[in-house]
């Protein structure tokens, strides 16, 4: 199957599959989004804490990925995500010979920026929101891991204050591509998290947002929501680009969470300033 789009392009090269966003490649921005099931990035389990055995594994995937960007795997940063809405600045890499994963530096962070060139921000999901942030003007680059519960601390927005807030970006000049995640589709939550989100998000239109089923259970389009938040904030809608694929739909082809359960491995993205 082929998943490329009108903002997508799906790349099969030397046994490794990803989507990559052709806004991006027209800068000249690298970016990648495995999906790839024969790949798995599970540093880390669902509460961030380090699966020490998994390490050489996951420097292994890195290495293939990356061979099939033609980059060096040794320029991954990668933290140690744990659902929060702290983001890092990263002005250098922390080890020389090896990624940066599972580094104390970067624990307890999930989302990262950059303006240094040579330097390949990585998160990590299964099912939650990526984001890619792009400003052409200030050449800075953000790679945002934004999950249900990210999604209610509003990192995002907080990603795109700190561009503007360290680099002087500007609101309207930043590019926001979301990755493949759980989509309206398949995200049904119980009542207790459907609270939280008609709290949070009582500013917005709510009907919009929020789908009431049968048996107390509710459908929520965490994918819209950052798209509004970010609007509100500054963003242009044009430069607000959705791969517009549900990870859950497309299940057989990469990593979810929701469908492979305590057996489930992660997708990984990537963003690189290269010139």
């Amino acid at each position: 199957m082929d998943l490329s789009n009108e903002n997508i392009i799906h790349v099969k090269r030397e046994n490794v599959e990803y989507l990559q966003f052709k806004k991006l490649l027209d800068y000249g921005i690298l970016n990648a989004y495995t999906i790839d099931k024969n790949l798995g990035f599970k540093a880390n389990d669902a509460k961030g804490n380090i699966i020490k055995e998994k390490e050489e594994q996951v420097i292994n995937d890195y290495k293939k990925v990356c061979n099939a960007l033609g980059e060096d795997y040794k320029k991954i940063v990668k933290p140690i995500q744990k659902h929060t809405n702290n983001i890092e600045i990263v002005e250098n890499k922390i080890n020389v010979d090896i990624p940066d994963i599972n580094c104390k530096e970067y624990d307890n962070i999930d989302g990262l920026i950059t303006d240094k060139k040579d330097i390949i921000l990585a998160t990590t999901s299964a099912d939650c929101i990526t984001l890619l942030f792009f400003d052409p003007v200030k050449r800075v680059i953000a790679n945002v891991h934004s999950g249900w519960k990210g999604t209610l601390q509003r990192i995002s927005v907080k990603a795109v204050e700190k561009m503007v807030e360290k680099y002087n970006s500007k609101y309207e000049d930043i590019i926001c591509c979301i990755c493949p995640s759980i989509r309206r589709c398949h995200f049904e939550v119980k009542k207790d998290v459907e609270k939280l989100f008609k709290e949070e998000f009582k500013d917005l239109n709510l009907e919009e947002i929020i789908d009431e089923k049968e048996n107390e259970s509710w459908y929520i389009d965490t994918v819209l929501i950052n798209k509004i938040i970010l609007e509100k904030k500054g963003l242009k809608q044009e430069n607000i680009i959705d791969s517009n694929i549900c990870t859950v739909c497309n299940k057989d082809l990469m990593h979810s969470y929701r469908a492979e359960k305590e057996l489930y491995n992660v997708n990984t993205a990537l963003i690189e300033i290269k010139e």
